[in-house]
């Protein structure tokens, strides 16, 4: 048996347990860096750290906090909160109570949060601030079983005679009080967990109907925390940054595996702070969703445009410099063992470094070793640029069903356009319709209420179906091709995968934010393109559209026939069948708000369609369909 196995098999049957392991090893090393905004109101935050042994009483003390409040093991406690250093804190209180944590995204609406509070019997809600406290009270009539709501951010909160709403420091100090009354609670609770025992419940979000709770025991992230760190992908001495929603599946990976391997992570989850947050952190690895290297990448392109035509020259070529290098250096790793390239290639490649590349690295804080993606496909021309510019992004694959890290790309043996290989323990095999299947420690239990449901895609021999579409090479490399449910097949009979071709428009153009290609039982493809509204409106600004609000720019002559030519050439690279005829401007962007896209900002493509039907119908109007 190798030594990564024996590490896996021999895991404990909790990250509560990893997380004692790890304060008891380090108490005195950093393990937390957050924000703290300035005094003034003005200025730049302060980060301030919290080392192991801080964290844990902290940790501790929310945890016998809960326990004081009556939450029994596997009970719920449903966590409402952004990505910040408090919710790390009471997701392991949570967990160190036995209990178990139920996911909430903040942007969830009242509806939406009262359903899952209601469907998985939450008695503890955790709320960020007075907004989420404000929906819970909206639907307390719904909710007789939810005894207590916690929150983070008093701010504009009115005093609770009842004692329903009490302040995340009440409940450190309650827990602080009874762990003087009971010292080994909290302990006595983590020896008791099971490693089947439920320790999350996170729903995903259903493009239809109601969203599914996914049961994650205690075994699942024991699991991920051994395994992932056994990739060698993550070390002592690394520095993460977290920016990501934690209420996801993907979230939790990178928090479990912190734990076991006990390096610095930095957390704010502020979207809009991380391109002032990056140099300042100046992290050696994060994880993000494709849409952040997108828009990153349209970001360095404007800004070059923006300079001038010799500068946005100079940049194209540098662009084109970077996807050869990195073509030609993976293919040469795959080959030999080696990331090799041609002599004149290489100094093509460290003139461009000196004029593009380099700055490009800094932005990202200069010493980022690798960037793993997820939650959707990441166009392979992005990718490549990113990787011939020195920001190596990989790939890795996994739903919230598996949760989330079931494969990822191997460090330097990366291969841009495939997902990487399984992580140490699961196993994966192509049925004969190409769905990929999944087997490992990894996989859920359940769905919370539903037997039929969980019978649908988890067989009786532990075999799970994912509903993705993937191609599996010699030597174990996984490439998804779509969602089984998404492949499109025309009224002539041609199957399209949509997110391919959607990819491929977004590696050739610089404006677009969100693009949904149509055409299941039509005669030719059509798309639905939304723009990047400070690109575009950038590129108006140039070009005599100045002033104008983005629908209007969207909706001008000129706009249509910019995309039009990007449009062209995506077609030149596609099969006929696969080429889009027609396409349409939105005149807003996609967003999470209008239900458009998840919190992870993947589409949802039932919801997008039925919104802009008219559109659709529009662009067939007159056609002969089949």
């Amino acid at each position: 048996m190798s030594d990564t196995q024996t590490l896996i098999d021999s895991r404990p049957p909790s990250v509560a347990t990893l997380f004692t392991q790890r304060v008891a090893e380090t108490p005195d090393a950093e393990a937390y860096r957050f924000p703290v905004p300035a005094a003034s109101g003005d200025g730049p935050d302060e980060w301030k750290s919290l080392t192991w042994g801080r964290a844990a009483e902290r940790v501790y003390a929310i945890a016998a906090g809960l326990i004081d409040l009556g939450v029994q093991p596997e009970e719920r406690v449903a966590l409402a909160s952004s990505t910040r250093i408090e919710w790390i804190l009471t997701d392991l209180g949570v967990m160190c109570a036995g209990a178990a944590t139920t996911t909430i995204y903040p942007s969830t609406n009242a509806e939406e949060s009262s359903y899952i509070l209601a469907d998985s019997d939450s008695r503890v809600l955790i709320a960020e601030d007075a907004a989420q406290l404000a929906k819970a009270r909206e639907r307390r009539a719904d909710l007789p079983n939810l005894s207590h709501v916690v929150v983070i951010d008093t701010t504009g909160v009115e005093p609770d005679e009842s004692g329903w709403v009490l302040s995340l420091a009440d409940l450190e100090a309650r827990g602080a009080a009874y762990l003087a009354d009971n010292p080994e609670a909290v302990q006595k609770r983590i020896a008791a967990i099971a490693p089947d025992q439920l320790a999350t419940l996170i729903y995903t979000s259903g493009t239809t109907g109601r969203p599914k709770g996914v049961r994650l025991p205690h075994d699942n992230w024991s699991y991920m925390a051994k395994a992932t760190v056994a990739t060698g992908l993550i070390t002592k001495d690394d520095v993460q940054y977290l920016w990501l929603p934690l209420a996801h599946v993907f979230g939790k990976v990178l928090t479990s595996g912190q734990i076991e391997v006990g390096h610095v992570t930095a957390v704010d989850g502020r979207v809009d702070k991380i391109i002032e947050n990056l140099p300042v952190v100046q992290p050696t690895y994060m994880a993000a969703v494709p849409r952040i290297f997108e828009k990153v990448y349209n970001g360095v392109a404007a800004k070059a445009r923006a300079g001038g035509g010799a500068k946005y020259k100079i940049f194209q070529w540098a662009a084109q410099v970077a996807r050869e290098y990195a073509r030609t250096t993976q293919d040469s790793f795959r080959r030999t063992g080696t990331a090799s390239a041609p002599f004149g290639l290489e100094t093509k490649h460290r003139i461009a470094d000196a004029l593009v590349y380099a700055k490009i690295r800094e932005a990202f804080g200069g010493r980022l070793r690798a960037c793993v993606s997820g939650s959707a496909a990441l166009a392979p021309d992005i990718g490549f640029f990113f990787a011939g510019v020195g920001i190596h992004i990989l790939e890795g694959y996994g739903l919230t069903e598996s949760s989330a890290a079931s494969f990822v790309n191997p460090g330097e043996a990366y291969r841009t356009g495939t997902v990487g290989k399984p992580l140490p323990g699961t196993e994966v095999r192509i049925a004969g319709d190409g769905e990929v299947m999944l087997r490992g420690p990894g996989i859920m239990s359940g769905y919370h209420g539903l037997p039929e449901k969980t019978a649908e895609v988890l067989e009786s021999d532990g075999w799970f179906h994912t509903g993705d579409i993937g191609e599996l090479s010699a030597d174990g490399y996984l490439r998804i091709t779509d969602r089984k449910k998404d492949l499109i097949k025309t009224s002539g009979g041609k199957y399209i995968s949509p997110a391919e071709v959607e990819g491929q428009f977004k590696a050739v153009c610089p404006f677009v934010s969100n693009i949904l290609v149509h055409g299941a039982d039509r005669n030719f493809c059509t798309a639905l393109i939304a723009l990047d509204e400070p690109t575009i409106l950038g590129w108006a600004e140039e070009n005599g559209l100045g002033g104008r609000t983005y629908a209007d720019v969207v909706a001008s002559q000129e706009v249509e026939s910019l995309i039009d030519g990007y449009v062209q050439r995506l077609n030149e690279g596609l099969q006929r069948w696969q080429t889009v005829k027609k396409f349409r401007l939105l005149p807003r962007d996609l967003d999470i708000e209008h239900g458009e896209l998840t919190p992870s900002l993947k589409l949802k493509r039932p919801v997008v369609e039925r919104e802009y039907r008219t559109l659709i119908e529009d662009m067939y109007a007159g056609s002969r369909e089949a």
